[in-house]
């Protein structure tokens, strides 16, 4: 869950997500307020409407995932846009990607560093990184403000039993991280190119014009 300290520090000027996001929110609210005014008329089922309403849901969870995220990113970095869009590329390509973003806390000690780079955050960079058969591809890429410092780097994996879905090793590094610090986490499924990210020992999945249909 967003703690209310970090709201107040983070940037959440992003209107056309907060427009997408209150659309959501309204189609939603209307939906449960027909099922309910005709919930008691014996001639009409509402399960079709609650099979409606929870992809509903699902996918104004995505919008909302999608929204946070701009705000995490872009209080520790400057390119989160950069980020957003080499997430995006990576996912339509399907290849895997775990990619690490720093905040308040040192992972110095957390992490079994890999290869340094010490380079500047650009998309290309990231998604030569992870293209399949790159030396660096496997393992994670770690980001502090605008560069990556190191790539191929190990993280620790989660002990949490999660019962409610199979999760890949990348997953599990990313929730392992998340739960011994305040780092944000993205992951690319390289089996179905789904996005989500980590944080606070939590997976959110995250939007994509692909996903809205």
């Amino acid at each position: 869950m967003l703690k209310n300290k970090e709201l107040k520090n983070m940037n959440c000027d992003f209107s056309p997500m907060k427009q997408q996001l209150s659309k959501e929110i309204h189609h939603i609210t209307n939906g449960l307020q027909q099922s309910l005014e005709v919930l008691g008329d014996e001639n009409y089922c509402v399960l079709g409407d609650f099979k409606e309403l929870k992809r509903n849901f699902i996918q104004m969870e995505s919008v909302a995932a999608s929204f946070y995220l701009n705000c995490y990113l872009s209080s520790f970095t400057d390119k989160y846009e950069d980020l957003s869009f080499s997430v995006q590329q990576l996912s339509n390509r399907r290849h895997g990607a775990l990619i690490v973003v720093e905040r308040q806390d040192s992972l110095d000690s957390l992490i079994q560093k890999g290869t340094a780079l010490g380079a500047n955050l650009t998309a290309m960079l990231l998604e030569t990184i992870f293209y399949p058969g790159n030396p660096l591809h496997d393992g994670a890429v770690l980001i502090r403000a605008n560069q990556i410092v190191s790539a191929a780097n190990v993280l620790p994996l989660t002990t949490t039993v999660i019962s409610e879905e199979k999760l890949g090793t990348r997953h599990r590094a990313a929730l392992g991280l998340t739960e011994k610090s305040d780092a944000l986490v993205l992951v690319v499924s390289e089996e179905t190119g789904r996005i989500s990210f980590a944080l606070n020992g939590k997976l959110y999945p995250i939007t994509t014009p692909q996903s809205l249909h």
